[in-house]
């Protein structure tokens, strides 16, 4: 189980990116379409000086379950530790166990 603080700063950085996901898109539209070099400088240092929390980039996947960080499956939103006890219990439909 992952820290509690560390899940709470997660779900804190995902709500400043979405705060902040429409002005971070109209500035990187500015910044890409524009010819005038002082409108793209303004951009660029207005992008700047948003938060660096407010990039969708900065974020880690973390499983539902336990809210652990490493070895996030995308496709269940699993750590491998929850993955195989889902699977054992038979909660995720369609998946086996490997033995060989």
């Amino acid at each position: 189980m992952a820290k509690k603080s560390m899940v709470a700063r997660h779900k804190k950085c995902v709500k400043v990116a979405y705060r902040y996901a429409k002005k971070r898109a109209e500035l990187k539209n500015i910044i890409k379409k524009s010819d005038d070099m002082d409108t793209r400088d303004a951009a660029i240092l207005a992008l700047q000086k948003l938060p660096r929390n407010s990039s969708v980039y900065r974020q880690m996947s973390r499983c539902r379950v336990c809210g652990r960080p490493r070895s996030v499956y995308r496709k269940f939103a699993l750590c491998r530790i929850c993955l195989r006890q889902s699977l054992m219990r038979g909660d995720v439909p369609g998946g086996t166990m490997a033995s060989w």
